[in-house]
C-alpha cells in the first residue's frame, strides 16, 4: 500500500520530516546539520537533496554551510554529505530534465552543477552568476539557462551554465528580487521584488522588463499554476495571491493567520501545500483557494515535496 507523503525541510528544528499528506501524521524525522534550506527530489523519488545553508535566514551573518545533503527517501537515512567547499551558504536547488543537480552558493554568487548527483563527490562545473547575494534561481527544463535572483545587487541575471564564455546578462526589475518562475514556453520570466512590492514580466532571452505591477507587501516566492496563473506568497501581508500571467492582474487573494514561507504544488491535483512561520502546513484547494486541512510541523517549515511512498 502506498500513501501520499509530504517531505518537509524544517529549518529551525534542523531536521527533515515525512508527513502523511491526508492526515498530517508525522511518520519520521531525520536530524540534519544546522539550518538546512531547500529540497529537490530526483525523478525516481529515490533521493532528496537538501542544502546546508548553515544560518537561519538571508538576513543573518556568518559563513554558513558548504555541504549538500543526500537523503534516502525510503530508508530515511542521510546517505552522505557532499562537500562543496569553498562554495558556501548553499541555497537555491534545481534539477534539470537529465537529472543534473544545480546548487547556488549565495556567498560566492556561483552556480554549481553536479552531473551525476547520486555519485558525485564534487561539482562538475561552477559558473559565476554576476550578482551579489544570489539566493534563488529558476532553470530551463534542459538546464542550459538559469535565471538568478541577486538580493544585494538587486539584479536578475541570465546565465548559460554550459557556455562559460557567455557572460551573465543582467536587468534590474526592482529592489530585492526573490520569487521567480518561467512561463510554460520558457519565453517569459516572472519575478517578485520584495522591497519594491512589485511583480514583473521579463523577456527571458533579452532580459528586458516588459510589464510591472504592484503586489501586496513583501511578495516572496512565486509559482506557475496550470491555466495561465501565478501563485505568490506574500510574506509581509500574511497572504497568498493568484495572478493572471498574461495581464499580471491579481484575480484571487487569501488572508492567512501567519506568514507563508514556501509552497509546493501537488503533482496531480489542483492543490498546494503552504509552509507557515507559526510551524504549520496548510493544504489548499487551488481551484477555490480554500484551506482543506492543516497540521503542525517542526520549527520553521520550509520547502516541501509530495511523493508517493
Amino acid at each position: 500500500m502506498t500513501r501520499e507523503t509530504l517531505l518537509l525541510v524544517e529549518k529551525c528544528a534542523h531536521s527533515f520530516s515525512w508527513y502523511d499528506l491526508a492526515s498530517g501524521e508525522r511518520l519520521r524525522t531525520l536530524k540534519l546539520p544546522d539550518f538546512p534550506h531547500e529540497v529537490v527530489v530526483d525523478a525516481q523519488q529515490r533521493f532528496a537533496y537538501v542544502g546546508q545553508y548553515g544560518v537561519e535566514t538571508s538576513g543573518h551573518t556568518g559563513a554558513g554551510g558548504h555541504t549538500l545533503l543526500q537523503i534516502d527517501i525510503r530508508s530515511a537515512e542521510l546517505v552522505r554529505s557532499i562537500d562543496l567547499y569553498p562554495f558556501n551558504r548553499i541555497h537555491g536547488l534545481q534539477l534539470d530534465a537529465q537529472g543534473r543537480l544545480f546548487a547556488l552558493s549565495e556567498e560566492k554568487a556561483v552556480l554549481l552543477v553536479l552531473d551525476d548527483p547520486a555519485q558525485a563527490t564534487a561539482p562538475s562545473r561552477a559558473v559565476p552568476v554576476g550578482g551579489l547575494k544570489s539566493h534563488l534561481f529558476t532553470l530551463s527544463a534542459g538546464g542550459h539557462t538559469a535565471w538568478c535572483m541577486n538580493l544585494l545587487s538587486h539584479t536578475v541575471t541570465r546565465v548559460r551554465p554550459f557556455e562559460p564564455m557567455v557572460p551573465p546578462l543582467a536587468c534590474q526589475p526592482g529592489a530585492k528580487p526573490e520569487g521567480c518562475c518561467l512561463s510554460e514556453d520558457e519565453r517569459t520570466l516572472y519575478v517578485t521584488n520584495r522591497l519594491s512590492d512589485t511583480l514583473c514580466a521579463i523577456d527571458a532571452e533579452t532580459m528586458a522588463v516588459q510589464r510591472t505591477v504592484p503586489t501586496r507587501h513583501d511578495a516572496t516566492r512565486l509559482y506557475r499554476l496550470p491555466g495561465g496563473l501565478l501563485l505568490a506568497t506574500n510574506y509581509g501581508d500574511r497572504s497568498l495571491s493568484v495572478f493572471d500571467a498574461a495581464t499580471l492582474q491579481e484575480v484571487a487573494h487569501l488572508a492567512l493567520q501567519a506568514r507563508p514561507i514556501a509552497a509546493s504544488l501537488h503533482p496531480v491535483r489542483a492543490q498546494a501545500q503552504v509552509s507557515l512561520d507559526d510551524d504549520r502546513v496548510i493544504v489548499l484547494d487551488l481551484s477555490r483557494l480554500q484551506v482543506l486541512h492543516e497540521f503542525k510541523t517542526g520549527r520553521e517549515p520550509d520547502v516541501s515535496k509530495v511523493v508517493l511512498l
